[in-house]
């Protein structure tokens, strides 16, 4: 078929043009027959004679070209085999689906070292290393160098289909470029990484002891670290008391990383005569374009350690952060003083607003309300306009938004999300409570309308969290959002400020993230209590919030009768119909009154996906395990979602991070 066609277009090609001339005169010489029929013959020869000698010539310009056609496409050929046979870069051609060798040039052959089998084996079986997937996909370059021996070789290729069905042979080209893998590796490991040390306690350790016994202190710190830091030829240099510079390569830092950072445990190990064990935070930053970037890297990756409580390791590498440690049981480290510095940055911003909303994190809970009811109080008492953002119904705070909202004081101040978006101007304030990353907000388009950002929160900040806002009050060592927002009240308010309801909203959030003052309190909560009690707030009435009807407990009951152990101290329910997220977090809470429980977990479907509530004592971190599968909280209660599963597909996935989280603390 392609060789007619070639014919038919070389015979346009060479076609003269003169068949209209031989017409025109066929015609004529018809004509004149009609009056002379000798003239009319003598006509028609000569016209014969003519066609056959322009139609001869035909022939011949068409045989000349199909004989430089010939000669040219040998040529090319000619070119083609010499230039793929001598060509300096070694060339294999093979089917993809058979893995087959069809061809390779000289150069490939001495490339594998096997030339005397090469057409009786596969090239899978000479380069092991090799995957011709990204042909099959239509790219063009492997996505990483091929090792072949002792070379890497970057390889070329392409698809041509055979003419069969299905059938195609593959052309690649290798390139060699062991020696720029070799200078890029090197590179690569001797990039710097600067990290910036914090001992997180030096106060606490220092405290009621003598010069020399701190001094003693001190060279014992000093000793750990250079003995740490001596193997990897690092700098390290002490630049305040309790904080240090250092400075170390890619290479070296990639064996602390596989070593999980043990230094953190070593300073464990250094106790002060009062019985107080140092603890370290760390902050990594590599991968920075010039040393003051390394530099804001690791003072960033620093904060992020201490905000989610300290005793750990955070590294910046670019826009991804990486943790390690961070297990051990958070202790109370904080002062009045942050509380009574950020209520008077807050009365100034309130100061300079015509407009505050106020936003908790999706599915709001009684944590969220109470922090949003102490946001209004401290509106009311600047007289800035305030509003909240209410969430879709249902909710677990529904029915005490109700309530408040019921408040002569609070009528107009619930408002839809769309409403929320429409009133956000350059000009006005959003309040976040409860939560730190923007993904998990209520709206989250309230943090790219320009407006100011106020960030309320006693979450360990995870690696999104929202950035650059005007006030941060953010406190991992505080047991809910409505104690922080309880203490910025007793230094705004006044006696008498303050509405029964809006502290009893605060003490019921201080309950339930606390499980009833039974977990993460410390001296400052218990002093919150107190003042929200002196403020009228009802202890009965109070309770009264965490009263369920009989059908939701029956459910609770029904996922704790499906629970199972796992390692002995775990507990995992699993429920295959939509629960709420409220009564699985009672009921992961419930599981650990179970005699021999650490950590309970529930995993239930809402909306097309699976969620996981965890729960914990102190002797396991439930935060590193959500985590790890893209969930965060604290180190008692946290969660996770997983878009696209159910929860059979989610189960083996926890119960193996679980095993990763036990095999780590080992």
């Amino acid at each position: 078929m392609r060789q007619q066609t070639f014919q038919k277009a070389l015979s346009r090609l060479t076609d003269t043009g003169f068949r209209l001339f031989f017409v025109t005169g066929l015609v004529f010489a018809v004509l004149t027959g009609l009056y002379n029929i000798w003239l009319c013959m003598a006509e028609l020869v000569v016209l014969l004679v003519l066609y056959l000698y322009f139609q001869s010539g035909a022939i011949r310009r068409k045989q000349e070209a199909m004989d430089y056609l010939d000669h040219l496409a040998s040529g090319v050929d000619n070119a083609s085999r010499r230039t793929m046979l001598s060509s300096p870069m070694p060339i294999a051609i093979f089917r993809p689906d058979t893995d087959d060798i069809i061809w390779s040039n000289e150069r490939f052959l001495h490339l594998t070292g096997d030339p005397d089998h090469l057409f009786e084996t596969k090239l899978s079986a000479l380069v092991p290393a090799f995957q011709c997937q990204w042909l099959l996909d239509g790219e063009h370059l492997s996505p990483e160098p091929v090792p072949v021996g002792e070379k890497l070789y970057l390889v070329y290729g392409n698809l041509v289909c055979t003419g069969e069905q299905d059938s195609f042979l593959a052309t690649t080209y290798w390139v060699d470029v062991t020696q720029y893998a070799t200078v890029a590796a090197k590179f690569d490991a001797t990039r710097s990484v600067v990290g910036i040390l914090q001992v997180d306690n030096y106060e606490d350790l220092s405290r009621g002891l003598e010069e020399g016994e701190r001094a003693v202190m001190r060279s014992e710190l000093n000793n750990r670290l250079s003995a740490w830091l001596d193997p990897s030829q690092g700098l390290l240099c002490r630049y305040d008391r309790d904080h240090y510079l250092l400075l170390v390569e890619a290479a070296q830092f990639q064996v602390f990383c596989r070593k999980k950072f043990s230094l953190l445990d070593e300073i464990r190990q250094v106790q002060s005569p009062n019985g107080v064990a140092a603890t370290l935070s760390i902050g990594f930053g590599r991968n920075g374009e010039t040393p003051r970037q390394l530099h804001e890297y690791a003072s960033l990756a620093l904060d992020m350690a201490l905000s989610r409580g300290g005793d750990q390791v955070v590294v910046k590498d670019g826009n991804d952060f990486s943790f390690f440690g961070g297990r051990s049981k958070e202790t109370e480290r904080r002062t009045k003083v942050k509380s009574r510095v950020v209520a008077s940055a807050l009365s100034e911003l309130l100061a300079s607003t015509h407009q505050v909303i106020v936003m908790g994190h999706k599915y709001p809970d009684l944590d969220v309300l109470g922090a949003v009811a102490g946001v209004c109080a401290i509106a009311r008492k600047k007289d800035v306009p305030i509003k909240a953002v209410r969430a879709p119904s249902p909710y677990p705070s529904e029915e005490q938004t109700r309530q408040l909202a019921s408040l002569p004081e609070y009528q107009g101040i619930f408002i839809p999300p769309d409403e929320a978006i429409r009133l956000a101007k350059p000009t006005s304030i959003v309040v976040v409570v409860d939560t730190n990353r923007p993904e998990q907000t209520q709206v989250p388009e309230l943090l790219t309308s320009g407006a100011r950002i106020v960030v309320i929160d006693h979450h360990r900040r995870a690696a999104s969290y929202i950035e650059k806002p005007a006030l941060s009050f953010h406190d991992p060592y505080a047991s809910s959002a409505s104690e922080l927002v309880a203490e910025l009240v007793q230094y705004i308010l006044d006696n008498g400020d303050l509405k029964r309801q809006e502290a009893e909203a605060m003490l019921a959030g201080i309950v339930l993230d606390t499980k009833n003052f039974t977990m993460r309190t410390g001296s400052r909560t218990f002093e919150t209590a107190a003042f929200l009690r002196k403020a009228g707030a009802d202890t009965a009435l109070v309770h009264k919030f965490f009263q369920h009807d009989l059908r939701d407990t029956v459910t609770k009951m029904q996922i704790i009768q499906g629970a199972q152990t796992y390692r002995g101290s775990m507990a995992i329910a699993l429920t295959d119909r939509p629960v709420g997220r409220a009564i699985a977090g009672q009921a992961a809470d419930e599981m650990l009154n179970i005699a021999g429980i650490e950590a309970s977990f529930v995993l239930f479907p809402e909306a097309g996906q699976a969620y996981l509530s965890a729960r914990s004592g102190s002797n396991v971190n439930v935060q590193v395990i959500s985590e790890m599968l893209g969930g965060g909280g604290n180190a008692t209660t946290a969660g996770a979602q997983f878009p696209g599963k159910t929860t059979e597909d989610v189960l083996p996935l926890l119960k193996e991070t679980i095993d990763n989280y036990f095999d780590d603390e080992a």
